[in-house]
């Protein structure tokens, strides 16, 4: 079998997406522009506080040190904001495992999905800082509204995107376990759980990498505690650069941690399967 050569391919240069495409990409960036000049600086000079926090970085990422804390209670608190962040992936991942078999169009009908999918969307569409303080009306600020609140945009988060990991699974695999006269549970335990694991997985420590950060925030903005509220003193009120510059690395070292594990975890599941 031999290449024919001197073949010309033509190639369409636009078509409507790529149209859509350029044009939002267009829109984004001339919004970003205006904005940048119409912004009301409250006389705040751009130039000087680049340059200023270009100089404060060293300080803060190359001289860090214990002021306000020793290291095993920075330990301790970042093991404090890992457990919101597990308890809230937790929650979240159980509920939107449920949620996400009956969103999936492969395994539900159309009204059952497009109802999960309609009310997971308005979870989405709140911030998750939000959803903490709604709870905090009933709950009081703290790491009970805090947990509750998280949890709630990780299963808006989780169920939209476990329910696409069984959407792409082979739709000829639950056909022929129906054949077989397996029931609907059969076939969620037998052949789409088992076959999409590593996804679920993957969008599970995704979500808890992202619960992480949000449990940091939280530990400020909803009175969580754990490592994020001494950030915010070491920020707001000590102004010492030097211990945020401690709290980051330890933020940071903590997150790599994470990911290592999450590979690892990962990489046996695919080797046993």
């Amino acid at each position: 079998m031999t290449a024919q050569t001197g073949t010309k391919i033509k190639v369409k240069t636009l078509n409507k997406a790529s149209v859509i495409i350029r044009a939002t990409l267009l829109t984004l960036t001339i919004i970003t522009i205006y904005s940048f000049i119409t912004f009301d600086y409250k006389g705040l000079n751009l130039l000087d506080s680049v340059i200023k926090t270009a100089k404060m970085l060293p300080t803060m990422l190359f001289e860090p040190h214990f002021k306000h804390f020793t290291f095993l209670e920075a330990l301790y608190k970042v093991l404090v904001t890992m457990g919101l962040a597990f308890l809230t992936t937790l929650f979240g991942a159980v509920i939107a495992l449920f949620m996400g078999l009956f969103a999936a169009r492969n395994l539900t009908n159309n009204t059952t999905s497009n109802v999960i999918r309609g009310f997971v969307a308005v979870i989405r569409a709140v911030p998750t800082v939000l959803w903490v303080l709604i709870f905090a009306v009933g709950a009081g600020l703290g790491s009970v509204a805090a947990v509750v609140g998280m949890s709630f945009h990780s299963i808006g988060y989780l169920v939209k995107a476990y329910s696409e990991s069984f959407e792409e699974m082979d739709n000829g695999v639950i056909e022929a376990l129906k054949a077989s006269g397996a029931n609907w549970w059969q076939i969620v335990f037998q052949a789409v759980i088992p076959s999409t694991i590593t996804f679920l997985l993957s969008w599970t420590f995704l979500r808890f990498e992202i619960n992480f950060a949000v449990a940091v925030a939280m530990g400020a903005a909803a009175g969580a505690g754990g490592i994020g509220f001494d950030m915010f003193m070491a920020s707001m009120f000590y102004s010492d650069l030097r211990e945020i510059g401690v709290i980051t690395y330890f933020i940071l070292a903590f997150a790599i941690m994470l990911e290592v594990f999450a590979s690892r975890l990962k990489r046996r599941l695919k080797l046993n399967a």
